[in-house]
């Protein structure tokens, strides 16, 4: 049963967010999901999988239906909200090289990929430890390494505490022993056999939870390796989904077990929390860190999946509960990226966020029920293979991205197809599921939205893919 229906409320949502004295600082809990997709739960309208502690989340706190990713895949989504700063600042984008897929149908030489965020990078890990908070990351990280000497890892990025954070960008194996192919994950050595890794992470979270006391805040980064590939999940909960009936578009029985399992899970988080006493103390955040992955779910109503610049790939689901702060149950429409975390947080610590950050501070657009207009921008001068069985060479080609107010511009450096216009331009407010390419409808509008994004893509220091004939291929009015 849904608590509130996204279609009846609306913003308006902040009690009240004076600047706070160290000793009133909030604790601050981030969950992250893997690969959770912006309709996979039962609040934002699944009728397949179950999720009823985070739509109880929701009900507490406030739901972001306009909520995106910073990128469409894992790496360069989680390096923007630990930076605050878009792809072309950080160079991360994609997982490993930036050549995936046929080398002999790729037509253009993409950029080179950073796999780890830089030391020199001030993280959100070290910007909150500045201001006091003990910073613990247990999970998946995706963005470096302790171990090789780069001072890429959690522990160098300002965590305190570090369980299982290492370069992994799937898990090794979701039932114990954690390892593979004589890699394990850190810190989860000892265990029992069945034992699931979303429940022995939580497990490790609740540890550190119960470490902490009010003396001091905390910053808890819960970086779930579920619902990510390959589908593993409590055989109890596959058996319950095989007998259940199939959703309209969602039906993978394995998926939703570990949907639920990890609904579960973040059940248990807010329960420690409670138990501890923490809660009316602490920001609790659920996020995910791109769209969910079409061979396993279906985004119905959205178009495209993980690794795709359409609202599949990137859009996402978002809960931010804040008792005493944010009013219970209320739904903001304003568009909100992964790299508003950074100084949104920050802020909320006490701090001021550095110069220069990309996103805002989110509780800005939370004062009234005015969608606030503002852009939004996704570069990705890389190639990602397509998904067997799906009849695609790639899931994406060369692109950059703008979203202005209602409008949404995808900039293909060479369009996947001969009859493809370069631009395709979409009213998301008419047209959630961009099926109507409007370009040619709207050729002033799509003039415009090339020109800023230009802008703003120069401004970053944006590389470019180059041709077969090394010819820098930055975006242009062609037309």
């Amino acid at each position: 049963m849904k608590s509130f229906s996204l279609s009846l409320l609306a913003g308006s949502c902040i009690l009240g967010m004076p600047l706070l004295a160290q000793n009133e600082q909030p604790n601050i809990v981030f969950i992250m999901a893997d690969d959770l997709g912006w309709n996979d739960l039962g609040v934002m309208g699944s009728d397949y999988y179950e999720t009823p502690n985070i739509d109880k989340l929701a009900s507490e706190g406030v739901l972001f239906d306009n909520a995106y990713a910073a990128a469409a895949n894992s790496a360069p989504s989680r390096a923007c909200f630990m930076t605050g700063l878009y792809t072309p600042r950080h160079g991360v984008y994609t997982v490993s090289p930036s050549e995936r897929g046929s080398k002999a149908k790729r037509k253009l030489i993409p950029i080179k990929n950073t796999e780890d965020v830089r030391p020199d990078f001030v993280t959100l890990g070290e910007a909150l430890k500045r201001q006091g908070y003990i910073c613990g990351h247990i999970g998946k990280w995706h963005l470096g390494s302790d171990l090789d000497g780069s001072n890429t890892g959690p522990l160098s990025q300002g965590f305190d505490y570090n369980i299982a954070g290492e370069r992994a960008g799937a898990p090794y194996s979701y039932f114990y022993p954690y390892c593979k192919k004589q890699k394990c994950h850190l810190g989860l050595d000892e265990g029992k056999e069945g034992e699931y890794l979303t429940d022995r992470l939580t497990d490790e979270a609740v540890k550190f939870m119960g470490q902490q006391t009010k003396d001091k805040p905390f910053f808890l980064y819960m970086a779930h390796h579920a619902v990510h590939t390959p589908l593993r999940a409590p055989q109890a909960l596959i058996e319950k989904y095989q007998k259940k009936a199939k959703g309209r578009f969602q039906t993978n029985p394995v998926y939703a077990a570990m949907v639920e399992n990890l609904d579960w899970n973040v059940g248990r988080l807010c329960h420690a929390l409670d138990s501890l006493g923490f809660s009316d103390n602490t920001l609790v955040i659920f996020f995910s860190d791109n769209g969910g992955s079409e061979p396993v779910t279906d985004n119905f109503r959205l178009r495209g999946g993980k690794g795709m610049p359409y609202e599949g790939g990137v859009r996402v689901p978002f809960i931010m509960k804040y008792p005493g702060k944010l009013s219970a149950g209320t739904v903001v429409s304003t568009p909100v990226i992964g790299v508003d975390f950074y100084p949104t947080l920050v802020s909320l610590a006490g701090g001021t966020p550095a110069a220069g950050l990309d996103g805002e501070n989110i509780f800005d657009f939370l004062d009234d029920s005015t969608v606030v207009h503002r852009d939004l921008f996704w570069h990705f001068p890389a190639y990602l293979q397509g998904y067997k069985g799906l009849g695609l060479d790639f899931r994406a080609t060369p692109y950059s991205t703008i979203r202005s107010g209602d409008w949404k511009l995808i900039y293909y450096y060479l369009p996947e197809t001969p009859k493809q216009p370069k631009a395709l331009l979409y009213n998301l407010k008419d047209d959630p599921e961009e099926r109507n390419e409007l370009s040619a409808a709207h050729p002033d509008q799509c003039r415009e939205m090339i020109r800023e994004m230009s802008a703003r893509l120069e401004k970053e220091g944006a590389l470019y893919p180059v041709d077969k004939q090394g010819n820098e291929l930055k975006p242009f009015v062609y037309f």
